[in-house]
């Protein structure tokens, strides 16, 4: 009971996030409330059915909290001020988070930047308040990604996460990585963190060129869809920062196999009569 009780409880914020958006920003048609409302259920179901079964099933570190907690955290956060800000866009007069996300714009805004390069998506002939608008919600969100990124860095660094009172089992917290997969589980695992890390890095400066190269895309990032532009903000923002997060988690479980193994080879040496 208590585990179908925090299923519930998640599947619950899962369907409060999904649907966020469409709750706070105007212009929102019936077409699109009954897709963000499908959109909704199909994820809490799939969130249901993860957290209610007692076996390992597609999401990653179930048990080894607070890891997915934190992206969920993080992406809720970002979807939340998102549509804060764009919702405060059309009103007179700057607020509190208007102003705060100004801020945090002019400082990420600089030459060859992510967010510099999230802007230059816009049309050339796009008005400034657009472009502003774009500038502030895309730096919101990499401020959030950074934050999640840096606990989650510092519970790693700290040897807070895993937790050491509990064990780490490595199958149920990898079912899509097979350890019996050949090669020393070890490397392997320091290569995958060392793609995710790189792949984190790199895709808030991809993200914005590969949209920008379709035509089609462009269309998207633009005030007269805020709901388009708040998913694709918190994507790219969540994308790169939960790959960063895996890799660090990666890293550090392949540090305890190694360490396991050191452990359990002096072991027979200490133990042994004098």
């Amino acid at each position: 009971m208590t585990k179908l009780a925090g299923a519930a409880v998640r599947a619950l914020m899962v369907v409060l996030m999904v649907t966020t958006p469409a709750l706070m920003l105007p212009g929102i048609g019936a077409e699109t409330t009954q897709v963000v409302v499908f959109v909704a259920l199909f994820a809490a179901a799939l969130v249901m059915v993860e957290y209610a079964s007692a076996y390992p099933g597609l999401v990653e570190f179930r048990f080894a909290p607070p890891f997915n907690r934190l992206r969920f955290a993080g992406l809720f956060v970002t979807v939340l001020l998102l549509s804060l800000l764009i919702r405060g866009s059309g009103v007179a007069g700057p607020g509190w988070l208007e102003g705060f996300a100004a801020m945090v714009g002019a400082r990420f805004d600089f030459p060859y930047s992510p967010v510099r390069l999230v802007t230059l998506m816009l049309p050339a002939d796009a008005p400034q308040r657009e472009v502003a608008v774009l500038r502030e919600a895309a730096a919101t969100a990499a401020l959030v990604g950074i934050a999640t990124v840096s606990a989650f860095g510092l519970m790693v660094a700290t040897g807070r996460w895993p937790s050491p009172r509990r064990d780490f089992n490595v199958w149920v917290n990898l079912p899509t990585f097979d350890p019996m997969a050949g090669g020393d589980i070890a490397q392997r695992l320091d290569r995958d963190a060392a793609v995710n890390l790189a792949l984190g890095f790199v895709l808030p400066f991809v993200i914005p060129a590969v949209a920008k190269a379709g035509a089609a895309s462009v269309g998207l990032v633009s005030l007269g869809a805020p709901q388009s532009l708040v998913w694709a903000i918190a994507a790219w923002a969540f994308l790169p920062t939960s790959l960063i997060m895996r890799g660090l988690a990666m890293n550090r479980i392949a540090r305890m196999v190694r360490a396991q193994r050191q452990s359990a080879a002096v072991r027979p040496d200490t133990l042994a009569p004098a």
